[in-house]
């Protein structure tokens, strides 16, 4: 263990008297934090605000409920909060980490407008514009987690049949399709990246920086949310954004909730139902503003 989380567990049950099974589940929490930042190249001394919230949205994408998501937020401010006391750090990073709210959250959706406005700001004249169309088209049209997208793999691409070979949480493997723009983009990424320096034991990552190493899921926000500000986007989008834009057109579009279920790789229906929820909101929106009763004019000239 390392010897400040086995200072950190100390204070924990001796100044702050907690019970075992307490400490054990704030040190398991912490590891699931730790692992994250680990695979973005990330220190945790070093993890700042948005770093944390992006751990969130993570584990809110995965399916973790807000309650769960609450007890684990709490174990990092106080992690946090001992490195501070602990003087290992000046300023704690939670500070401004709030909690979920405990009722039903509705995740942000695009609509197919604003993904148009996105893909347009892209500037494809620029070397990783090619790239950032290809992760673009292929998050909103395969639904893809941000750690899936980042591992995608060469080899597990099989454009004849239209589909990839994508690697879930737990190592658990699905086919999801590829529609054809993304195809299109992800070919024209291709041609594009036989001018990198790869380098070694990235070779078979699709998407990759300027120096020939797999992109972090930190370079997939922040391209996001460049192109988000660039297309004047001014709601708070993240990768996820787009996975949850994917599942929620195709349920509009009439798909099978089962499918999506499938598609984005979720064990249980229940995760998915979430967007039902979306689509009675969306049903709703509809009604109030085309209903003839729900028309002010009309019910006005009617009088």
């Amino acid at each position: 263990m390392d010897p400040v989380l086995k200072k950190y567990h100390a204070f924990l049950l001796l100044e702050k008297s907690l019970s075992k099974n307490t400490v054990d589940a704030y040190l398991r929490d912490l590891t699931k934090l730790m692992v994250y930042l680990s695979d973005s190249n990330i220190a945790y001394r070093d993890a700042k605000l948005a770093h944390l919230r992006d751990f969130i949205i993570d584990l809110s994408d995965l399916g973790i409920s807000a309650r769960s998501q609450a007890r684990i937020i709490s174990g990092i401010k106080s992690f946090y909060r001992f490195l501070q006391y602990d003087e290992q750090l000046e300023e704690d990073p939670t500070e401004l980490l709030e909690m979920p709210k405990l009722g039903k959250h509705l995740p942000e959706v695009l609509s197919v407008e604003e993904i148009n406005m996105l893909i347009q700001a892209i500037d494809l004249s620029l070397p990783e514009g090619q790239r950032n169309r290809a992760i673009i088209e292929t998050m909103y049209g395969s639904g893809l987690r941000v750690s899936e997208l980042v591992h995608l793999k060469i080899s597990n691409i099989f454009a004849d049949e239209s589909f990839m070979k994508v690697e879930g949480k737990g190592n658990k493997q699905r086919l999801v399709p590829l529609s054809n723009e993304s195809l299109i983009q992800i070919k024209g990424w291709i041609l594009l990246r036989k001018h990198l320096s790869v380098q070694r034991g990235h070779e078979d990552y699709l998407f990759l920086n300027r120096r020939g190493s797999k992109l972090s899921r930190v370079m997939i926000f922040m391209i996001t949310k460049t192109l988000a500000e660039k297309a004047g986007i001014k709601r708070n989008i993240s990768p996820h954004t787009f996975r949850h834009s994917f599942a929620t057109h195709l349920l509009e579009g009439g798909a099978n909730l089962r499918a999506i279920q499938q598609m984005l790789g979720h064990e249980s229906i229940v995760t998915t139902e979430i967007y039902t929820h979306m689509d009675v909101e969306y049903l709703r929106d509809t009604v109030l503003r085309f209903h003839p009763n729900n028309n002010s004019k009309i019910g006005h000239n009617s009088e």
